[in-house]
């Protein structure tokens, strides 16, 4: 630990490891770069007994191969006093020599969820020794939509621990791991920037899904006196341009894009035009293809998606000027973990707004197959087919549908009757 520069311990692992040691559920929140990592690769360190056993002793699932190599790492710069065999398993193609590996023996395993699980539906990845179940980067897994595998492999380890780290909790996370968790203990650590930038002042809304944000947005601008400048960013040019066409209750002309994906639109080649013309009310703008415009003079601006560079939010956020602005900021659960790493630079919270009563909330349904329900199916019981059409006769007409394998049968039964 020394030679590794851990001097002192972080808050996440004085409040954990304890808990972890003695062998309860954790579910630790903190933010990026708090130490979550260290955490259970120390703990598994100090937990693990040697033994000789082929099967591995510690599941380790993470969202990608980057995260699996950092582990590996991690594990191996921390232990260089012990011989631990520890193996990492990820990417496509096939999985027999991965079999053969495993079949050597070995202590760790560290995955990603959906080559975990092609492995071990071809009985190469042996459970039954399983003491540690971990996910790390929860949270990441969730948005890249693996919880399937995550959930099938928990339940297949049967009675082991379960470490859970993730930068943020929310409806679908906990979802996932309701499915496969008792009792845990949830410990959650904030870790916010020692400075306090000073920004505009900033608003935000959290709604379940994106049509949920036009509704929103929709709502607030019905205000034309307050609203009269405002600038939305959303992430693609695309999404500008489906959002021009998406918020029809304005006059033409009230709403326009900068640089429009297509020629024929309606938009501005420069920001500085949309800031003159008297009956514009909205310029929409994709943070992709677009330099940061200047946002001097605009009152409003709003961000219906989070940028994937935070300083590019934060450079449209933080005061440069005397100007006074207000920065509003509409997330769905998915984007709560890009939101944490921009409040650690912020070095505060933003402050949660609740929704209007009158807002239109989109909710998907779902069948009770858990398949979405895109499409409603009419009965229509009257006769199919052309002007000849005849129903059949009772006696005639087929009540059933056998099998290939009862089709057979009876052709037998026909042939040697």
């Amino acid at each position: 630990m020394t030679d590794a520069g851990y001097i002192s311990a972080k808050e996440i692992q004085v409040r954990t490891m304890s808990r972890i040691i003695g062998g309860q559920d954790i579910i630790a929140v903190a933010p990026e770069g708090s130490g979550k990592t260290t955490t259970y690769v120390l703990a598994v360190l100090m937990k693990l007994k040697y033994s000789t056993d082929e099967a591995p002793k510690v599941l380790i699932l993470v969202p990608d191969g980057e995260r699996v190599e950092a582990v590996i790492a991690q594990f191996k710069m921390l232990s260089g006093n012990r011989n631990l065999r520890i193996m990492g398993l990820y990417g496509t193609g096939g999985t027999e020599e991965t079999i053969l590996d495993l079949l050597e023996g070995v202590d760790i395993v560290v995955a990603t969820p959906t080559r975990a699980r092609a492995v071990y539906l071809k009985l190469g990845l042996n459970l039954n020794r399983l003491q540690m179940l971990i996910v790390d980067d929860a949270e990441v897994i969730v948005k890249q939509g693996m919880q399937l595998p995550v959930c099938e492999l928990a339940r297949s380890a049967g009675k082991v621990q379960h470490l859970i780290f993730t930068t943020v909790v929310h409806e679908k996370l906990n979802h996932m791991i309701d499915q496969f968790l008792t009792f845990p203990t949830t410990i959650e650590v904030e870790e916010l920037g020692e400075e306090r930038v000073e920004t505009h002042q900033l608003l935000l809304y959290q709604v379940p899904n994106f049509k949920t944000k036009i509704n929103l947005l929709n709502f607030m601008l019905r205000d034309d006196e307050v609203f009269e400048k405002v600038v939305v960013f959303v992430n693609t040019r695309l999404t500008a341009q489906k959002l021009s066409k998406s918020l029809v209750a304005y006059k033409p002309g009230e709403v326009l894009v900068l640089n429009p994906l297509f020629f024929d639109e309606a938009g501005f080649d420069h920001i500085e035009d949309f800031k003159e013309a008297k009956g514009a009310r909205m310029l929409i703008v994709a943070n992709e293809g677009n330099s940061s415009p200047d946002l001097s003079g605009i009152p409003f601006i709003f961000h219906l998606e989070l940028p994937e560079q935070k300083e590019l939010f934060l450079s449209r956020v933080v005061k440069n000027s005397d100007e006074e602005a207000v920065a509003i900021t509409f997330t769905t659960d998915l984007e709560l973990a890009d939101l944490r790493k921009i409040e650690q630079s912020l070095g505060f919270k933003i402050p949660v707004m609740d929704l209007p009563e009158d807002l239109v909330v989109d909710k998907v349904e779902k069948s009770p197959g858990n398949k979405v329900k895109t499409v409603k199916e009419t009965i229509d019981d009257s006769p199919k087919g052309g002007g000849a059409f005849h129903e059949k006769k009772e006696s005639n007409a087929k009540n059933y549908n056998f099998g290939i394998g009862q089709k057979l049968k009876m052709t037998m039964k026909k042939k040697h009757g």
